[in-house]
């Protein structure tokens, strides 16, 4: 298959809707990462998704729209506290989960009887949902396992073959993927960290948000994963990643001590010039929203430099910044030590 990269405007949005009309994919630039669409109604549509990414078929996809109206047969009905959320946060990069309602595709709720929804704030992801009508499951576009692509460039890396459309709207404003919040049991829950916070959330919803325990561990053996991010092994560079904790100067010793031939460091702006191997640097240590930004691209970065064995400093666990840990962890396989 021949994949087209386009920059977007009129004549590609158009485009690209027909297609989804018609069964296909196309990937899409959202606010957080680029993603691959297809109509959440179409479950062979779906497939190609699944396909395409080479994605396991047991974790649900987050069903994009542009209008609250677009509920109407996604959802089985609509929370308060949904209510609360969108109204404060949509279009943005929250993801809701809510009782499934019986148009969405099986594909796309892996089996669950929930569904996550968004509403993205990208033009041209609006555009496109527009233009096709359709709600829009969408992944990130990326091969299954590897850092999110936050620019076109990297779409096409991995995806070059695999669907017939690219369009190019920049680069990402966010970075990492979208917050997902629960609200189909009694208390709201945390699944997946994103650019909107824990602590924002639970100031609109006037009660406490649960963090779920597979956010900085392992799914238990045989939990289900009711959000993508949840795997195990997740956003992962080909080298190997290891989290360091400690503050600078115990992680330049530790990296003196373990390099080896080919070792990089992830580390945060200004530090490189401190620390023994090459780095690529992810923003500022005090700056969620600017890791939040660099993290995939570094992680890719550090791949194109022919990294082997990765040490990363290691970011807060609050904030924007718990985002970036939650991912880390994941490209790291839970690789974490005491410097």
């Amino acid at each position: 298959m021949e994949t087209l990269l386009e920059k977007a405007n009129e004549a590609s949005i158009a485009k690209a809707a027909e297609l989804l009309k018609q069964g296909e994919i196309v990937a899409i630039p959202t606010e957080t990462v680029y993603g691959i669409a297809a109509s959440a109604f179409d479950g062979n549509a779906v497939k190609k998704i699944f396909e395409a990414k080479g994605r396991p078929q047991d974790n649900p996809l987050i069903v994009h729209i542009d209008r609250l109206e677009m509920l109407d047969g996604l959802v089985s009905r609509v929370p308060e506290g949904a209510r609360k959320l969108a109204e404060a946060f949509w279009p943005g990069p929250l993801t809701i989960i809510m009782p499934r309602g019986d148009r969405v595709a099986d594909e796309v709720c892996a089996g669950l009887d929930t569904v996550a929804i968004r509403m993205p704030s990208h033009p041209v992801a609006r555009a496109v949902i527009a233009a096709s009508g359709l709600p829009l499951a969408a992944p990130s576009a990326n091969l299954s396992g590897s850092p999110s692509p936050t620019c076109a460039h990297y779409v096409m890396s991995d995806m070059d073959g695999r669907l017939p459309l690219i369009l190019d709207g920049g680069d990402c404003q966010v970075g990492v993927e979208s917050t997902v919040i629960t609200l189909a049991g009694e208390t709201p829950m945390l699944l997946r960290p994103g650019y909107i916070t824990k602590e924002q959330m639970e100031q609109v919803l006037g009660e406490e948000v649960v963090l779920s325990g597979a956010i900085l561990a392992k799914l238990k053996e045989g939990e289900t994963a009711r959000s993508p991010g949840m795997k195990y092994k997740h956003y992962a560079p080909k080298a190997e990643v290891t989290i360091v904790k400690g503050d600078l100067a115990a992680f330049a010793a530790y990296v003196e001590q373990h390099k080896a031939e080919h070792t990089l460091c992830l580390c945060f702006t200004g530090e490189a010039e401190q620390l023994p191997v090459p780095c690529v640097e992810y923003g500022a240590k005090d700056s969620g929203a600017e890791q939040a930004h660099a993290l995939f691209t570094a992680l890719r970065r550090l791949d194109e430099l022919g990294a082997k064995q990765v040490f990363a400093r290691c970011p807060a666990d609050t904030g924007v910044s718990l985002a970036v840990y939650n991912r880390l962890l994941r490209a790291a396989a839970f690789r974490v030590v005491e410097a």
